[in-house]
């Protein structure tokens, strides 16, 4: 955590929680996919929907980690979960819908066989 993520209150401003469970999903989908010789991700995938519920102020200085699993992988769209923990207490739990995106079409896309067979450990 850095200094300028804190709100008025001492806390973890709320927004700075949806940039720590992008992180997460850019690891798996892109760094972990790399990784695994993947890189179909990186041609394209926008978000269309987020929703995050806030169920404690995490402090500046505490310890987070995040867990993360698919809830779903559909043929046009993937759904992403995760649980923000503080300690060993959860802070937040959210979930954000992934759409494959042809950048240079302008269009979504279908999941690839190989982005399912890659993603389908993560189903939870």
């Amino acid at each position: 955590m850095r200094w300028s993520d804190l709100d008025a209150y001492g806390h973890v401003n709320n927004a700075r929680f949806l940039t720590l469970y992008e992180e997460a999903r850019v690891a798996l989908m892109f760094t972990a996919a790399r990784n695994a010789g993947l890189s179909t991700f990186e041609d394209g995938i926008v978000i269309s929907r987020h929703e995050i519920d806030y169920l404690r102020p995490v402090d500046y200085g505490d310890p987070v980690r995040i867990e993360l699993w698919l809830e779903e992988i559909k043929a046009s769209r993937l759904t992403v979960a995760y649980e923000l923990f503080d300690g060993d207490v959860v802070a937040s739990r959210a979930r954000t819908v992934c759409v494959p995106f042809d950048l240079a079409a302008g269009r979504p896309r279908r999941v690839k066989d190989v982005e399912r067979e890659f993603l389908s450990p993560w189903l939870g």
